[in-house]
């Protein structure tokens, strides 16, 4: 018997939609590759900023096995990055422990960044890799939760 279709939402930052993007390709291309029915559902934020609060209004609204949060945070030389990025991984975090709603985070901040044409493409092909991760990580929180959802002890 084939497993029920999953529903994931996917967040994506807009800065720097380029490289993040990639991510959302790698996320399609890996669910391709499977035998498992899934639905994607994509939604833009203007940055890393905002993934957290959008993550949390999905979640409270139900209906997804997973959500998945992409940015691409860097040192603009204006503010401190690392302070961003803990920001919104702390807020991702927060978000899951709340609503009992798994949320898997490609926010990636490298160490070093220029908007090169070899950064730009490392961190596209390192961004759709991570998407393909984030693949295998919300399938297997979706596949784990669904012993306890035929339980009914977990809301769809």
């Amino acid at each position: 018997m084939p497993a029920a279709p999953f529903r994931f939402a996917f967040i994506k930052a807009n800065w720097h939609a380029s490289i993040v993007d990639r991510a959302l390709d790698g996320f399609h291309e890996r669910l391709a590759q499977t035998s498992q029915e899934a639905t994607v559902e994509v939604f833009d934020v203007p940055g890393a900023f905002e993934l957290p609060l959008r993550a949390q209004g999905l979640a409270q609204a139900g209906g997804f096995d997973a959500i998945v949060a992409a940015a691409l945070v860097v040192d603009g030389g204006i503010y401190r990055h690392d302070f961003v990025a803990a920001a919104v991984i702390s807020g991702l975090m927060e978000v899951q422990l709340k609503t009992g709603t798994p949320v898997l985070s490609v926010s990636l901040t490298p160490h070093h960044f220029q908007p090169t044409p070899d950064h730009i493409g490392f961190f596209e092909n390192h961004f759709r890799i991570k998407g393909m991760e984030a693949a295998e990580a919300a399938l297997s929180v979706a596949r784990a939760a669904m012993p306890i959802r035929a339980m009914g002890l977990v809301r769809s």
